[in-house]
This record gives C-alpha cells, sequence and structure tokens, in this order.
C-alpha cells in the first residue's frame, strides 16, 4: 500500500493542471478510504511542479490591470484568482506532507480537506477562464507566491502563521462585488463560495495554531506577529474585513497591532 506521503509528493511533481486536480482529488479520497499507509518518510520537493508553459514574473514585472469592465481585463483577474488556487493546492498539500507526520491526526485531516477544496476552486475558475475563450497559463502568473513557503520549510508554527495571513478575506469581498456590478451573478456566486471556503480554512489555521502555541506555552497573538516580523515582508495593511476575520477566529489583537 502506498504511504500518503508518497501520494503528495506525486501531486506536487504534478505539473499538468487537471492531472494536479485529479491526483489531489484522489489521493484525498484514497486516505479517507484507508487505501493510503501512514505518512512515511517520503520527503516533500522544494518546488511543485507547475506548467511548463506557465510564464512566472517576478511582482515588480507583473502587468497592471486595467480599471473598468472590459473583456482584457475580467480575463486577467480570473487568471490571477486561478493562479492564486492553482498555489494554494501544493500550499495545502505540502503543508500536510512536511508537517503532518509530526502533528495530531486531525491536523492531516483538515488540511487535505483544504486541498481538496483548493482543486475545486481552480477547476471552477479554470471553467470560468474557458468560458472566456482563455485558459489558465495564457497571460504571466506571480513568480513569489511559493516564496513564503520555502521560507517556512522547517517551521510548522510558520507556515501556519502563513495561513492566518488571511489577505483573501480582506480583498474577496470587494472583487465579488464588482464582479457583480458587471453583471456577472454566476462569477459572484462563485467568489462568494470561494470566501465562505476560505473563512473554514483560516478557521482551522487558528486552530492548530492556537493548539501549537499553548503545547510550547506562547501567547497565540503575540507569537504570530513575531513570526510575521520575522518571514514576511511587506506590511499588513488596511482596510480589514473585521467580520469575517472574526469568522474565521482571527481578533483584532493578532492583525491590528502589525498594520
Amino acid at each position: 500500500m502506498p504511504s500518503l506521503s508518497d501520494a503528495i509528493r506525486a501531486a506536487l511533481l504534478t505539473g499538468d493542471p487537471r492531472s494536479k486536480v485529479m491526483a489531489t482529488r484522489k489521493l484525498v479520497r484514497d486516505w479517507r478510504m484507508g487505501r493510503l499507509a501512514g505518512h512515511g518518510d517520503t520527503p516533500m520537493p522544494d518546488k511543485p511542479a507547475w506548467p511548463d508553459y506557465l510564464e512566472l514574473l517576478p511582482p515588480g514585472r507583473m502587468p497592471k490591470r486595467r480599471r473598468g469592465g472590459s473583456e482584457q481585463t475580467r480575463i486577467a483577474l480570473w487568471h490571477s484568482l486561478a493562479h492564486i488556487e492553482f498555489v494554494a493546492i501544493d500550499l495545502a498539500l505540502d503543508m500536510v506532507g512536511r508537517f503532518g507526520a509530526d502533528m495530531a491526526p486531525e491536523f492531516t485531516d483538515d488540511f487535505l480537506a483544504v486541498a481538496a477544496d483548493e482543486a475545486m476552486h481552480f477547476a471552477l475558475i479554470e471553467r470560468k477562464l474557458r468560458a472566456l475563450l482563455t485558459h489558465y497559463g495564457a497571460l504571466p502568473a506571480h513568480g513569489g507566491l511559493w516564496e513564503a513557503a520555502q521560507l517556512t520549510s522547517e517551521d510548522v508554527a510558520a507556515r501556519l502563521a502563513l495561513v492566518l495571513e488571511a489577505r483573501g478575506l480582506d480583498v474577496t469581498p470587494a472583487t465579488r462585488d464588482r464582479v457583480e456590478a458587471q453583471g456577472d451573478r454566476q462569477g459572484a456566486r462563485l467568489l462568494q463560495r470561494i470566501l465562505d471556503d476560505e473563512i473554514r480554512h483560516v478557521r482551522m489555521g487558528v486552530k492548530h495554531f492556537t493548539k501549537w502555541c499553548e503545547i510550547h506555552q506562547e501567547s497565540p497573538a503575540d507569537h504570530w506577529k513575531t513570526l510575521v516580523a520575522r518571514h514576511f515582508h511587506g506590511t499588513l495593511r488596511p482596510p480589514f474585513n473585521d467580520s469575517a476575520r472574526l469568522a474565521a477566529g482571527l481578533s483584532r489583537d493578532f492583525y491590528t497591532p502589525v498594520a
């Protein structure tokens, strides 16, 4: 029987988007059905495989999206969201493969559920791109989204702090409202679904981060601020979606002092 870490490594090293989605769904299903052995000792890759045709650019070289509701602007928005969700699949899988063996069993179950959700989100956005007569990889993508994962590859608390950064909770509502104002109700419903799932994902991160802090006798809010200062570049800037953050278990004690 293959191990869970074997299956995760194989999915991480799958570059074709559809194949990565299918591999992720299969390994999550196999784990839940008892078709995979425990974590095993298969090492995780330093970087996952992405499509060969995807052009990656540093943040400063990414084309600026124009304001307004042109077709090109809509395509650029959905392509950016597709890339975020595609990388999120790898982040969730790597979380389990890298740290799951040393955490409580619930940690593995929770973040495999996150991986399955992110795979579903990507598939829905890719379908949206196809409806716009384009596809994931047709535009350049942000090349730095994996950097924070590499910086936290040895520290589960720091990796969980990445989940608690929760910037998606702040920006998704405005994006949803803008998409709906342009007459795209289906797109707005998709973004609401992603937002609802993201609240649940952050809540999982808060749960495991708080548990880690209890074991190591750290204040969750204070330790999170220490990790943010140590590992992450830039600053957290308002406005914050306080209600969504609170629903995810993030009180203002976490993020307002570092904003």
